[in-house]
């Protein structure tokens, strides 16, 4: 890593998007929202938009990620559109090179193909998901190398009878998102580019990214690492707006450790009101690097933690109840990221 510091205007920012459904409003309202916000995260300048895969969560609708990142693609002109991530322990990898290599066919030159381990929901529904009870996660390297031969055959030894149409000779970057030291150490060692689940593992997030480092080789896709870091950036005109937004994602945070199956709630007052000591630690365990509060707060922070971490990319994400205040929120950062 250089020793030049880095300014906000010199790094890419990009928005992660779980399609949230909030209280009282459907998946439709949902896609819609997803739409207007990569429709604005484009005008504005943002480098990609990504969806993610979670399943069984009654607050995100972009279950079916691959369709819904054609809709936003298909919405949009040039930003990058990807997934952060598709869960690649829940597919054949022969289906996901397949519909990424059709997306690549529709919209060439925009799609990413970020991939995590973990299967982004409960074990019931992975069970359901992956119908083989043995698929734990742990052959993810293999899983990973069979997606990559779809595309490169030349990265597979001996006869390649299977092959992905489309997808093969398609060159989708591949990344891979992590949360543990798992995935650092694996896109360290392949050379690939590297996405950090910051927003909810704060803890992890400096080790993560200093095991990816160390454990980088250079390969054809890369020569050097690339680090980018999913942070909630919630941002208002005040501090206090600011929070108090950001208590629809403690509540979210809140309910998933209380096992509650819920949309998105409206903010509230005070959080400390509806939760004990003991999970107010546990939402500062989970919510740690979160960056909330007025542009220069916001600014302030972001560049203190582009400092701590290097990262060379910021995806921000923002899990606010009201879509017009989570539009401000990403029209805010983008004004701080132009500056000086």
């Amino acid at each position: 890593m250089s020793n030049h510091i880095k300014k906000l205007n010199e790094i890419p920012f990009s928005v992660l998007d779980l399609s949230p459904i909030v209280a009282e409003s459907t998946p439709a309202d949902s896609f819609r929202n997803t739409l207007e916000l990569a429709q604005l995260a484009e005008k504005l300048g943002y480098n990609r938009y990504w969806l993610a895969e979670h399943h069984n969560m009654p607050f995100i609708a972009s279950s079916a990620t691959s369709v819904v990142i054609g809709h936003v693609a298909a919405g949009t002109s040039k930003i990058r559109v990807g997934s952060g991530g598709i869960m690649l322990p829940n597919h054949a990898p022969l289906v996901i090179a397949e519909q990424f290599g059709t997306l690549e066919s529709l919209y060439p030159g925009r799609i990413d193909l970020g991939l995590g381990r973990a299967p982004g929901t409960d074990q019931l529904t992975a069970r359901a998901l992956r119908r083989d009870l043995r698929s734990t996660g742990d052959d993810f390297p293999e899983q990973l190398a069979e997606l990559r031969g779809y595309f490169d055959p030349d990265l597979v030894q001996g006869n390649k009878y299977v092959k992905a149409v489309p997808g093969e000779g398609l060159n989708i970057p591949i990344w891979l998102l992590g949360s543990s030291g798992f995935s650092a150490q694996l896109a360290g060692e392949l050379g690939l580019p590297f996405a950090f689940a910051g927003h909810f593992s704060p803890h992890n997030t400096l080790p993560a990214l200093n095991l990816y480092r160390r454990s980088f080789k250079p390969s054809k896709v890369l020569d050097k690492p690339y680090a980018m870091v999913g942070l909630n950036v919630i941002a208002a005109e005040t501090d206090k707006e600011a929070q108090l937004l950001a208590t629809t994602l403690q509540q979210q945070f809140l309910n998933l450790m209380r096992g509650k199956d819920v949309p998105l709630q409206p903010p509230v007052d005070n959080i400390h009101e509806m939760a004990s000591n003991y999970e107010i630690e546990a939402l500062q365990n989970s919510l740690g690097l979160s960056i909330v509060g007025n542009p220069k707060t916001v600014k302030e922070k972001l560049q203190n933690f582009i400092e701590e971490s290097g990262a060379d990319e910021i995806m921000a994400i923002a899990q606010v109840y009201d879509h017009q205040a989570r539009l401000r929120s990403h029209e805010i950062l983008a004004d701080i990221t132009k500056g000086e």
